[in-house]
């Protein structure tokens, strides 16, 4: 019976020690969550910034594609970049943050897979659409780098495009433009 109660007392002894380090396990682990928010952008950790930079990788790929009027490259670059916003983790966002994050993603998502099957027309429309909402994704992830929105005034009444470069490259017109377009704003 005394064994009984010291091997009780033991276990609760052992419960509040495991207690107690989860506990501060997780609130290190809020703290280290608990970044400054700039203007609706909240910066987590590495490996959600990963998620973001993966899918810029992905977006400049495709431009770089249609810049090269390479339809095949282009639809390989929809593809993947589909797959990197399938993976887009946004846990780590307000929960406000979240409903404008999904809205974009699955529109972005949509653009991406449509840009994967088309003619490269057909994947310029898209890629006009899928610039506004990787811009906007900027908007509230932030990015590590600079980026440089671009803007063609003749593409379609206008259009915009987002760069790693100030260097004009259009993505609309490839080798007919490739010059042609402007620096709109530089993003940080």
């Amino acid at each position: 019976m005394k064994k009984m109660k010291n091997l009780k007392k033991s276990m609760a002894v052992m419960l509040l020690l495991v207690g107690s380090f989860a506990y501060a396990q997780h609130d290190h682990s809020k703290m280290e969550k608990s970044h400054k928010m700039g203007e609706k952008k909240m910066m987590v950790n590495e490996g959600h910034d990963l998620k973001t930079e993966a899918i810029l990788k992905d977006y400049f790929s495709l431009k770089n594609a249609l810049v090269k009027d390479d339809a095949k490259m282009a639809a390989e670059a929809g593809s993947k970049l589909a797959i990197s916003l399938k993976a887009f983790n946004m846990k780590t966002y307000t929960s406000e943050q979240q409903k404008e994050l999904t809205d974009i993603i699955e529109d972005a998502t949509e653009h991406a897979e449509h840009i994967a099957k088309s003619d490269i027309g057909h994947q310029r429309e898209h890629f006009k659409t899928l610039s506004i909402d990787v811009t906007d994704m900027v908007t509230i992830t932030g990015t590590k780098n600079t980026l440089y929105q671009q803007f063609c005034p003749m593409y379609d009444k206008g259009s915009a495009w987002l760069s790693s470069s100030n260097e004009v490259k259009n993505p609309y017109y490839g080798s007919k433009m490739v010059k042609c377009g402007k620096v709109q704003k530089e993003i940080n």
